[in-house]
């Protein structure tokens, strides 16, 4: 049996009486597994995002979730400009056996040494999902996580996690139908 890493119960929220974005929702991620919330803009997928980080409560029900790291979907709004990508991931996580995880992901070390505005979008984002990786989550948050790289970079990466998946749950919140369905075990549509 799989430990659960996340645990949405019956919440229900909204930004007013009127506009409702949860009533109910219920979900759970397991270690090992990947779910994918699909659904067009302005549903609440990056609004459950945040009431699984904690940074919005719940009006109503529970949600329990394992120590997570999360990718954004804008790379350069995840680092500060005026520290080195090396410095940034050593803050929040362990720099030790980094070498394969970071060639697999096509980064080279000077990559690391640099500022985040020496680098293209997709070099940033995919340094943002290595440090999360480099975290050791147990539920990893991923925020329309590969929109910055080309597709064939989307099905390395996405491969990479899905390699990863021992001892952690993966919450992807995608408008990629395609991706979802290639790499999730179960697709959630809002909206």
């Amino acid at each position: 049996m799989s430990l659960e890493v996340l645990t949405v119960c019956g919440v229900r929220f909204g930004y007013s009486k009127e506009m409702v974005l949860f009533d109910e929702f219920s979900l759970s991620v397991s270690q090992g597994q990947i779910k994918a919330i699909v659904g067009p803009s302005g549903v609440g997928k990056s609004t459950l995002f945040e009431l699984i980080m904690g940074h919005l409560k719940p009006q109503k029900g529970t949600i329990a979730a394992a120590n997570f790291s999360q990718v954004f979907q804008d790379p350069y709004s995840s680092f500060h400009p005026s520290y080195t990508i090396r410095e940034q991931i050593f803050e929040v996580a362990v720099m030790r056996n980094y070498h394969p995880l970071m060639e697999k992901m096509g980064l080279r070390e000077e990559q690391l040494d640099a500022l985040p505005h020496k680098l293209s979008g997709g070099q940033l984002q995919r340094c943002s999902i290595l440090r999360a990786l480099l975290m050791k989550p147990k539920l990893l948050l991923l925020d329309e996580p590969t929109s910055a790289l080309d597709n064939l970079n989307q099905l390395d990466i996405m491969k990479l996690i899905v390699d990863h998946l021992e001892g952690m749950g993966v919450l992807l919140i995608t408008h990629d139908a395609n991706l979802a369905q290639w790499c999730a075990d179960e697709t959630i549509r809002l909206g």
